[in-house]
């Protein structure tokens, strides 16, 4: 198990590095102003296409920490891929006030709870861009990197009548860690409730008791920072809530990485895993052949397979980029390294409510404020 030295170390690592946008100076978003009471005090920003469809589909992006919202769309292409298909982008943005270095705070119970904090916040701007830009309400979609995609799991639970379909990147389940210890376990992938456990947590979240979104998961085999386990934990908590078995329907694997599809009872996919053959944390992105669309960068990882195309062709509202669900070893380049390991990227532990002023937890606490983690 690593040390705690360590587990610091790596998060403070990544505090300051560049996103893309901001090395580019590259900004196509704008901004959203009254959206709402936005008790999260987050920013809003957003993309509109010059050409929209009749009521276009609506996609949430959250970024991971140390990102801002233009440094994850230059990225990550979501907003070129929104000009090619007319759908409309929301881009919760976290302030440096809320958190250091700038993570949706994902476990605090503050901001993940229903018409609370940060998660409020983020309804807010859904209901004010549905309302602005004729959206249809069936085709709401959300999804998010390390923080961004533990967020992106709380929006679905809290909110699972408002999303048709989520995707979790380097991510970890919803309701599993309350506090900076549970956070770095989790992370390290110790200590997940049982299968039954993580149904319940979700089903108990909110009130709602019709069908859940379709799910799709993206986590690189090699991630040292958020442990592949918790890509695990957040199938088998969507295998429970969509009633599916364990055993997929439907699994490949080319050139190593592997994908999996779980069906339901009439055949429709309900949940997609990629898994990332050499890939540290961040998100899957392609700069070249039919996929690109992408900018390389912090945590924003050339692995020759665009996650963004991907995920919004399991959505049903862009073409799928290619026949083959994973990478064919003819689609690398000679010269991809096998193994991308970036700087980790951090997942900023919320500080207890009550912090006792001697022993161990106050030594850590004393860590984590003097690594500029905790405020």
């Amino acid at each position: 198990m690593p040390r705690l030295s360590e587990t610091l170390s790596r998060l403070a690592a990544g505090r300051g590095m560049p996103t893309p946008a901001v090395a580019a100076g590259i900004d196509r978003l704008s901004d959203l102003e009254g959206f709402g009471r936005n008790p999260g005090n987050l920013r809003a920003r957003i993309y509109v296409p010059s050409s929209l469809q009749a009521r276009p589909a609506l996609v949430v992006v959250l970024h991971g920490c140390t990102q801002n919202a233009a440094g994850y769309d230059t990225g990550s292409g979501w907003s070129r891929l929104a000009d090619e298909q007319g759908f409309v982008l929301l881009f919760p943005e976290q302030k440096s006030a809320n958190n250091p270095n700038r993570c949706f705070n994902w476990f605090a119970p503050e901001d993940v709870s229903r018409d609370h904090g940060e998660a409020q916040s983020i309804r807010e701007m859904i209901a004010a861009m549905i309302d602005a830009h004729a959206i249809d309400p069936a085709r709401v979609f959300v999804n998010g990197l390390s923080a961004g995609g533990a967020m992106t799991a709380v929006m679905l639970a809290q909110y699972p009548e408002v999303f048709a379909g989520g995707a979790i990147i380097g991510g970890l389940p919803y309701g599993t860690a309350s506090g900076v210890m549970q956070a770095m376990e989790r992370m390290r992938g110790q200590g997940m409730p049982d299968a039954a456990s993580l149904g319940t947590l979700v089903r108990d979240a909110s009130a709602h008791r019709g069908g859940w979104p379709t799910l799709s998961v993206w986590h690189g085999d090699s991630d040292a920072t958020v442990q592949d386990a918790n890509a695990e934990a957040i199938l088998t908590q969507w295998r429970v809530l969509h009633g599916v078995d364990d055993a997929p329907t439907e699994r490949r694997s080319a050139g190593g990485d592997a994908y999996r599809v779980w069906r339901d009872a009439a055949g429709r996919p309900v949940i997609e895993d990629h898994r990332i053959a050499g890939m540290g944390h961040g998100t899957p992105i392609a700069t070249r052949g039919a996929e690109a669309g992408g900018t390389a960068g912090a945590f924003m990882l050339d692995v020759g397979i665009s996650s963004t195309r991907r995920i919004a062709a399991f959505w049903g509202i862009a073409p799928a980029p290619a026949d083959a669900p994973v990478r064919d070893e003819a689609q690398r380049s000679p010269r991809e390294p096998r193994r991308l390991q970036p700087e980790p990227q951090r997942l900023q532990p919320e500080p207890s409510a009550r912090r006792d002023s001697s022993g161990v937890a106050a030594v850590i606490d004393d860590a984590l404020r003097a690594a500029g983690l905790l405020r």
